[in-house]
């Protein structure tokens, strides 16, 4: 929770100034590598630092809310993101069902199905709604181009 408050504000300045895609592709690779770090923490050390990676799924949140309200139509911003919600929490829920099942098959097994299901969001966002929007697929690109560069 603690890495989450910490990039929540500044992540969302950076999204308004850089745009919000990378960031939001940043917060799928956090959803891919939280249950691959959970799987392999077998000491204490290492459930913390799987959970630090836990807070910094919330790393693009800001830029992803955003994403949903700006894509909506004026009128109905509300309305989608209402949808968006009850969709992703019932797409969620059933999870917990198939997760539930999964961990009969052992925790590793339920831990890789996440994390594949993490990995191809990833590459959704990456291969489909990066260039759509001509986004570089790095978030630091503008940040490299504006100060390092």
């Amino acid at each position: 929770m603690i890495a989450a408050m910490i990039c929540y504000i500044p992540v969302a300045h950076l999204a308004d100034k850089y745009g919000r895609r990378p960031f939001v592709l940043a917060t799928f690779v956090f959803f891919t590598l939280f249950p691959i770090t959970l799987m392999f923490a077998h000491s204490f050390g290492w459930l913390a630092l799987a959970f630090v990676v836990r807070g910094f799924k919330e790393f693009g949140e800001p830029a992803r809310k955003a994403l949903i309200i700006g894509e909506a139509t004026p009128e109905l911003r509300a309305r989608t993101y209402g949808a968006y919600y009850l969709i992703r929490d019932c797409v969620v829920t059933s999870g917990s069902f198939l997760g539930a099942w999964l961990w009969h098959l052992g925790p590793q097994v339920n831990f890789m199905g996440a994390a594949i299901c993490g990995a191809l969001g990833t590459v959704v966002v990456l291969v489909v709604h990066l260039p759509e929007a001509g986004v570089s697929p790095c978030p630091c690109s503008a940040f490299t181009k504006k100060f390092v560069l």
